[in-house]
């Protein structure tokens, strides 16, 4: 019996997407056009659904949640469908004197059937955007959404094959169990953002089939702060950075570096930053998220022990709700500053100098992203020579990714592969080399 397009059991999903993958369907600019346009329309035709589900999963305020979630993903689609011919059309390569007369070109192949995993922190941008990649580079593709997004995830199922490609595009819902079942099947990329534990997981199941991955994972994120700039801008920017989505973010602040005598007076100018983005009582502004489960609240809860409580601090389990929090007078060594804090809490931790903050950076795990204040020149090349990181941002947190035409990924600890725009393509082909020699 053939598997039919209702069928959730990843075995026939796969067998599914394969021989819908093998007629050719996906390979057409016309089809993959076709496909970014129909889930354009799904975004803003189901909007109010989706936000709907990202508020049940995460409190996910409106603004917010479109903006980081919805708008997001739309705008990397109208960036993927503006250069899509573009970024297809094969590259011509130069060939030596000795073979010539001949052509040589580079071209793109799609890889096949790709396994997107998505977490539940953004759980429909982080499952969508590798869609368009996916879709634009001409494969099929199984979304696997979070199982800690629940609604999230139903939507997804419910809404992508009225609007997808059926013979293209399934989604599995699930958990560990799904998860596994998905990875003992044969894929041509898998393509998983979360964290390094089950990234490694999904890494050794790869390696069986020689099957190629990108792993955008997490860390601990720097925030280097040098005397001399403004405070309040930069207090300002890091709590819009740190605090949204409550701090369940890949690329947020995850802790801050002041250099020299500038900790005391920024936690003064962090404390009026929170106030000003989210009032006297942050529980009240529909804005500001929840932890996603009682697992992760008691955890952040857990870390909220260590140092001088500058501002914040306050909790209700009932409700997952954990103020926006700032922590002075950290020791490295806290269990706060060894782990990916994930939530709302930033701690503050002083060190004399530049070469003191690129020696603390550079001892423990290359970082997803690493953050500067600073008015400096120099400290901007030091900073970009002299340290590893999956991206370098001055002044602005968080917001590079939003650019489509920069990379995004880790290194290290902190992930491999990247996409985005151009990048997404890159990912999801193969870069295949043509050469042409006439036999006279």
């Amino acid at each position: 019996m053939s598997p039919t397009a209702s069928s959730t059991d990843p075995a026939a999903v796969v067998a599914r997407l394969k021989a819908g993958f093998a007629t050719g369907r996906t390979k057409p600019l016309a089809w993959r056009l076709g496909q970014l346009h129909a889930l354009r329309t799904l975004l803003t035709e189901q909007t109010d659904e989706l936000l709907a589900a990202l508020r049940s999963d995460l409190g996910k305020g409106p603004q917010e949640a479109y903006r980081t979630e919805i708008g997001f993903t739309l705008n990397e689609l109208d960036h993927t469908v503006a250069h899509l011919a573009e970024w297809l059309e094969p590259r011509p390569a130069a060939v030596p004197d000795a073979f010539r007369p001949a052509e040589a070109r580079v071209v793109r192949d799609p890889l096949g059937v790709v396994l997107v995993i998505a977490p539940w922190n953004y759980p429909l941008q982080l499952a969508l955007t590798p869609l368009v990649g996916a879709l634009a580079a001409g494969n099929a593709a199984v979304v696997k959404p979070s199982e800690l997004a629940p609604a999230t995830s139903a939507a997804l199922a419910r809404l992508l094959p009225r609007y997808l490609d059926p013979q293209a595009v399934a989604v599995v819902e699930g958990a560990v169990a799904e998860t596994t079942a998905l990875l003992e099947q044969r894929f041509d990329h898998i393509f998983y953002t979360g964290n390094g534990t089950v990234g490694r997981i999904v890494m050794a199941a790869a390696a069986r089939n020689l099957t190629p991955v990108t792993l955008e994972l997490g860390g601990k994120s720097p925030v280097l702060v040098e005397p001399g700039v403004d405070l309040a801008a930069t207090a300002r920017r890091i709590v819009r950075g740190k605090f949204l989505n409550a701090g369940q973010t890949c690329v947020a602040p995850d802790y801050v570096l002041a250099i020299g005598d500038t900790a005391a007076a920024l936690e003064e100018h962090l404390v009026t930053a929170v106030r000003e983005a989210y009032g006297e009582d942050p529980s009240a502004d529909e804005e500001y998220g929840r932890i996603v489960n009682e697992r992760h609240f008691d955890r952040l809860t857990g870390l909220l022990g260590e140092g001088r409580v500058v501002t914040g601090g306050g909790h209700d389990r009932t409700n997952r709700y954990l103020a926006p929090t700032v922590l002075a007078d950290v020791s490295p060594e806290a269990p706060v500053m060894r782990e990916e804090i994930f939530g709302p809490i930033l701690p503050v931790v002083g060190v004399p100098d530049l070469d003191s903050a690129i020696a603390f950076v550079n001892e423990r795990d290359k970082p997803l992203a690493l953050y500067a204040f600073t008015d400096s020149p120099q400290t901007k090349q030091r900073l970009a020579e002299e340290t590893s990181s999956g991206a370098l941002a001055f002044g602005l947190p968080v917001s590079h990714l939003a650019i489509p035409d920069l990379p995004f990924g880790g290194v290290g600890e902190s992930g491999m592969g990247r996409y985005h725009g151009a990048y997404s393509i890159d990912t999801f082909s193969h870069t295949k080399a043509v050469l042409d020699k006439p036999l006279v």
